[in-house]
């Protein structure tokens, strides 16, 4: 039996933030289930930090994030386009970057396709484009939370399926294909699985719904250098697209389907769709698909993360739900998380930004 303070299910972006967090003040084991942290959603993640993801709350973990984000991550120009129909949400989200105080400039079409050239023109009348926006080195951030994990003390174990939770005395014994552990404080950071690892634990699950998307890579246009385009994303229904070094682009339809907690693979339908939007929105031809791929991204009903011990099991500490805004939140969701579990105050730029406990509870949910 392996002994800690707190014992993390989970070594993706959420699990391995929170544990370095907590590490200089507690004894912290990490358990990842795959050979390598990060392997599910974090491991797939476009990762582009920016203002069009989320709902209100998820904008302002984004917004105390961002000045962290910064040491993994470097500034690129985010071009929010608009059809004629979607001119009210394109003024919506003018509105969100005026109130985060963003460095924005609202454009029109020919400014647009100036920076985006490839843009034909009925798939923008009108634009935003955010300057201080960010491309994330996921991996980066990944390893530097497992480094610094250790460097405090903390393990992380990988190879560590979890088939087992049961109550110990006051905490946890946990049992994995790496061995047992146990811990007075359990940290369910287990993304799509976050429910299974609740109902192991006897815990009533919140309601995690794992939502595939698709991600697919195709060359860029002969002869153009695509690393000084913008990361272009329609504010409705439509795609994103975004270089990906001189000579590719990445490029998803947005998709949002309902899975089961699995290994996700990109589906044949999803990736066509996917091409014909950036090609019905611009000039590019995509003559062929040169990598797909996609992963799971777990939204709880109301699309706000939970955060905080379950009700009946007070040392059962959700950490899940974060809808693929893992790595933009992970700096202020993570600091919340640890406080959480280690029982020490509400950080204090999160309550002045009108957060609190409460927001993140799984208490809303009857967990």
């Amino acid at each position: 039996m392996k002994m800690a303070d707190v014992v993390v299910v989970g070594g993706g972006i959420a699990g391995l933030s929170v544990a370095a967090r907590m590490a200089p003040d507690a004894r912290v084991t990490v358990l990842e289930g795959e050979s390598a942290p990060g392997y599910h959603a974090s491991g797939r993640s476009v990762a582009f930090a920016h203002y069009g993801l989320g709902e209100t709350v998820v904008r302002t973990l984004t917004a105390l994030s961002m000045a962290e984000l910064a040491a993994h991550g470097s500034i690129h120009p985010a071009l929010h386009i608009a059809s004629g129909e979607q001119r009210a949400a394109l003024d919506a989200l003018e509105e969100v970057h005026r109130q985060f105080r963003c460095d924005y400039a609202r454009i029109g079409p020919q400014e647009a396709r100036a920076l985006m050239p490839a843009l034909r023109p009925e798939a923008c009348v009108a634009a935003l484009v955010d300057h201080g926006s960010l491309k994330l080195d996921t991996n980066a951030m990944l390893q530097a939370h497992a480094a610094a994990l250790k460097a405090a003390g903390g393990t992380l174990v990988t190879g560590a399926r979890v088939s087992a939770i049961a109550r110990e005395g006051d905490g946890w014994r946990v049992d994995t294909s790496a061995g047992e552990f146990s811990a007075p404080i359990l940290v369910n950071a287990a993304g799509a699985w976050a429910d299974g690892i609740a109902r192991m634990a006897g815990v009533r699950p919140v309601g995690i719904q794992p939502r595939r998307r698709t991600v697919i890579s195709f060359a860029a246009p002969e002869g153009e250098d695509v690393r000084r385009w913008p990361f272009t994303k329609t504010v409705g229904e439509g795609f994103y697209l975004l270089p990906e070094g001189r000579g590719a682009l990445l490029a998803s339809s947005m998709d949002q389907t309902p899975s089961d907690p699995c290994d996700a693979a990109a589906e044949e339908l999803d990736i066509a769709i996917a091409a014909d939007r950036v090609e019905q929105a611009t000039t590019l031809a995509i003559r062929r698909i040169a990598h797909s791929w996609a992963g799971l991204r777990s939204f709880v009903p109301d699309e706000v993360p939970v955060i905080g011990p379950a009700a009946g099991a007070p040392r059962f500490v959700w950490c899940a739900g974060q809808g693929g805004a893992g790595f933009q939140t992970a700096p202020a969701l993570s600091r919340i998380a640890a406080a959480a579990a280690l029982g020490q105050p509400f950080p204090a730029d999160s309550a002045a930004a009108g957060l609190s406990f409460e927001t993140f509870a799984p208490a809303r949910f009857g967990a």
